[in-house]
């Protein structure tokens, strides 16, 4: 298994485990509190969401990237 494909297996658990964290912060009673008062996410849930989606993206991209060269 080449280096590329195991960072981008890790990038790629990584941030569904991001995304997993940011779905059930999103569902906490304070956090939808928050959402109905700002009409929006606080900041910790937000940066979860964003790093978990550039994880899954960067970590698809280089196992597709890994895939395609051979």
């Amino acid at each position: 298994m080449s280096q590329s494909r195991i960072v981008g297996l890790v990038l790629l658990i990584l941030g569904v485990v991001l995304l997993v964290f940011a779905w059930r912060a999103s569902n906490a009673p304070i956090e939808q509190l928050s959402e109905v008062l700002t009409g929006r996410y606080t900041n910790n849930t937000m940066w979860y969401l964003l790093s978990g989606i550039a994880g899954v993206i960067a970590g698809g991209a280089l196992l597709l990237r890994d895939a395609t060269r051979r």
